[in-house]
């Protein structure tokens, strides 16, 4: 679809999904706020992600840890040293870019001329306390991973597991990337959900694939189409330093000439466990009864940005129609379980009091178990369209016949079709369309 990106992002400041972070002041590159829809959006992804990854395995726990770390974190972990970026700065322009984004010597902005490589840190520096001095220096966590490894006791003193077990986390992570770019693909402050699932060594490629197979499953439950999905085997000499292998997940991101990443899932091997154990001084190995051995399990890794879905499932959802009236609706065909918003109710009529507090009464009926808008601005069919354009996949319609008989219509946003039932029964159809 022509231009289908600029349509994406116009849908989204209008519609309230997202917005450009501080516009009223000119906005502030790679970063993004998430409006009344976004919010419900995310908080269904995680809804999702948790329900497959956390609460359908009796072994992965999940935990919260802060954003900022000890300073010697990340020194054990390689970012200090190795979370570097190479650019490039234009002579004309001054803007920086990557030189893994670069294509010739001419900058893709004003086609000035590149300066020579320098070498960049990619994580957003601090300072904790009331000096600033290099004592209190800090960082935003890159990742969330570490604050996984270093909860990694406490979580089994808590929660006493043995192999293989898992330990999940969602929250922030910030990068400062040196040019943000396509939207939200690339930002520089986003959300992670990861999990870090530890193993005996020698089942390490056994459970890697088990959660390769696993998560691809799960971008088609929440609705992602697989043609527009694919594996991608990381090639050894591209492979981070603590990975044995690492398989990709990619989407066909409309703006990329090939597929890009939407997940990635590591063999992290014993890297982490080991490496914080010898920089805190603190044995993080792991004792088994059974073979009465004491080892460093390895880490099976998959990690993912919710914002990278985010996108996938505007762009997958989004649809331009013409109905058999000739009338065009652009609809957003989300799966009911990812949809923002279950239901909308309207009163035929605003200015018919009895009307209005009928609906009124199937609102609040049907508000009890689902997120429902109502909505009794303009016309039926502006109405429609407004909730066809954010993925509502029903809308209730309250009119004359209602008073009679208590049926509602029940309209269908795919088929647009509308067939009539009782409030109560309404309940019964969208409990079993949104399992």
């Amino acid at each position: 679809m022509e231009n289908l990106m600029e349509k994406i992002i116009s849908l989204s400041k209008r519609r309230g999904f997202v917005f450009p972070t501080s516009e009223i002041y000119g906005g502030f590159s790679g970063f993004y706020d998430f409006g009344p829809l976004g919010v419900l959006l995310k908080e269904n992804i995680k809804k999702e992600w948790r329900k497959a990854v956390v609460f359908s395995h009796d072994e992965i726990v999940e935990i919260d840890s802060a954003i900022i770390q000890n300073p010697k974190t990340w020194k054990a972990s390689g970012h200090l040293d190795g979370f570097v970026v190479e650019i490039r700065e234009c002579q004309k322009c001054h803007r920086r870019f990557r030189v893994d984004h670069l294509e010739d010597d001419k900058c893709p902005v004003c086609q000035g001329n590149l300066g020579q490589p320098s070498f960049f840190n990619e994580m957003f520096e601090t300072y904790v306390g009331a000096k600033k001095d290099s004592s209190a220096i800090a960082y935003l966590r890159p990742e969330t991973a570490q604050g996984i490894f270093l909860n990694f006791k406490n979580v089994l003193n808590t929660f006493p597991k043995e192999l293989p077990f898992g330990i999940a986390q969602i929250g922030k992570a910030f990068r400062n990337e040196v040019s943000p770019e396509n939207f939200i693909f690339r930002i520089r402050e986003f959300e992670q959900m990861e999990l870090e699932y530890f193993v005996e060594p020698k089942k390490s490629e056994e459970y890697h694939q088990k959660w390769i197979d696993e998560r691809f499953k799960w971008y088609l439950d929440i609705g992602l189409k697989k043609e527009n999905l694919k594996i991608f085997e990381v090639p050894k000499e591209d492979l981070a330093h603590y990975s044995k292998r690492t398989v990709e997940i990619h989407y066909n991101y409309p703006f990329l000439k090939n597929f890009g990443e939407l997940e990635g899932m590591a063999n992290r091997t014993d890297f982490d466990l080991k490496t914080h154990s010898k920089f805190s001084k603190v044995d993080l190995s792991l004792f088994e009864p059974k073979s009465r051995r004491r080892f460093f399990p390895y880490i099976i890794e998959p990690s993912v940005g919710i914002e990278r879905i985010f996108l996938a499932l505007l762009l997958d959802a989004y649809s331009e129609e013409e109905l058999n009236s000739g009338e065009k609706r652009v609809v957003l065909k989300f799966l009911p379980k990812m949809a923002p918003i279950k239901l909308a109710v309207f009163p035929l009529l605003r200015n018919k009091p009895a009307l209005v507090e009928k609906a009124r009464e199937v609102y609040s009926l049907l508000k009890d178990n689902f997120l429902v808008a109502w909505d009794d601005n303009d016309n039926i069919g502006k109405r429609y369209r407004r909730q066809d354009e954010i993925g509502t996949p029903w809308c209730v319609t309250i009119d004359f016949e209602t008073l009679e008989n208590g049926t509602v219509t029940l309209r269908d946003r795919d088929t647009t079709k509308q067939t009539r039932h009782l409030p109560q029964e309404i309940i019964k159809i969208v409990k079993e369309k949104i399992k």
